[in-house]
């Protein structure tokens, strides 16, 4: 049993115990050698594995991401590392155009996770703090996945490094060493595209990911003394989209809240929203609300990054308003 574990350490542990189970599996990005990645996440790797499976490369991810989907056409599994989620942008042709359409295309899987932290909290600005899911959930080929806990993060990581096709793996920065789990030493994963339900409840249901997981509990645990009794519904993968958990709790709580922290316009609510809408229309008591980041970009300053961000208080004040409807 690894004790205390914490989510950038599960992460490690996952990619090293792939790269040690299969030789395929690589690493390659932005000062992931030397260095050893800049949040540390592959620490040691070059001593371990070489030169030839922890590459060092230019400040290119259109190149880091061009050269993943080559090397996995010819059977290699690539961990592409960005150093921050935000200009997988700069990769968009690569992760859309090509990863995401060859199987479709010529029937040749592109087995390769694209990897890097998100999100706010930690003052990065609005170059490095985004959370940029929706840009690629309209894609048919892709996976995306965010896990809140150390124990899905390293669970997810390995199902991402066996799958046959692209994932997209968003890592939000601030949980990185804020938490701790003790993990199992014997291998396991926790598979692609099925939530979790992190706390049960029967009045309403948050429904949310990511670092938001905690914001949320935090939420129900204040609520729950008022008397309400909130679910919370951790997706873990957000493409695609557990429907059959959604339609689960739907039914049984009636009143559903979906939250992130990406801003509002085109976000995953919308789509959560959209699918809550028709397919679980007879079920629902309330609409279904959006609490998220106003359409802004993510600002620097401290007091105006905490204004920005999504937290508790917006919660409760959604979850209050809902309960009441």
């Amino acid at each position: 049993m690894a004790a205390g574990t914490t989510y950038i350490e599960a992460i490690r542990e996952a990619m090293a115990e792939e790269m040690r189970r299969d030789d395929s599996v690589l690493v390659i990005g932005e000062d992931v050698g030397t260095y050893g990645g800049a949040f540390r996440a592959t620490a040691g790797f070059l001593e371990e594995f070489g030169p030839e499976r922890v590459i060092d490369t230019p400040i290119s991810e259109s190149g880091i991401v061009g050269m993943s989907v080559g090397a996995a056409m010819n059977g290699l599994r690539p961990i592409a590392e960005m150093q921050f989620i935000d200009f997988l942008s700069n990769a968009f042709n690569q992760v859309v155009n090509m990863a995401a359409k060859l199987r479709y295309r010529q029937n040749i899987g592109v087995p390769i996770v694209v990897r890097g932290p998100c999100g706010g909290g930690v003052h990065g600005g609005p170059y490095h703090s985004q959370n940029v899911e929706s840009h690629y959930l309209s894609t048919p080929g892709l996976k995306i996945v965010e896990p809140a806990t150390a124990r899905d993060a390293k669970g997810l990581m390995k199902a991402a490094i066996r799958d046959p096709d692209p994932v997209l793996f968003f890592e939000h920065k601030f949980l990185y060493r804020r938490i701790k789990e003790d993990l199992p030493d014997e291998d396991w994963v926790v598979p692609i595209g099925k939530a979790a339900t992190a706390r049960e409840g029967e009045d309403l249901t948050v429904v949310t990911f990511g670092a938001c997981v905690h914001h949320a509990l935090e939420a129900a645990d204040r609520l729950d003394h008022e008397g309400l009794s909130v679910e919370v519904i951790d997706l873990r993968t957000l493409l695609p989209l557990d429907r059959e958990a959604l339609h689960a709790t739907a039914k049984k709580t009636s009143k559903v809240i979906v939250y992130h922290e990406a801003t509002r316009t085109g976000g995953i609510g919308a789509e959560i929203s959209a699918i809550l809408a028709e397919e679980c229309f007879e079920w629902l008591d309330g609409p279904v609300l959006r609490v998220t980041a106003p359409d802004t970009p993510v600002p620097y300053a401290p007091p105006l990054e905490a204004a920005f961000l999504p937290g508790p208080e917006d919660l409760i004040d959604a979850a209050r308003y809902l309960a009441g409807y």
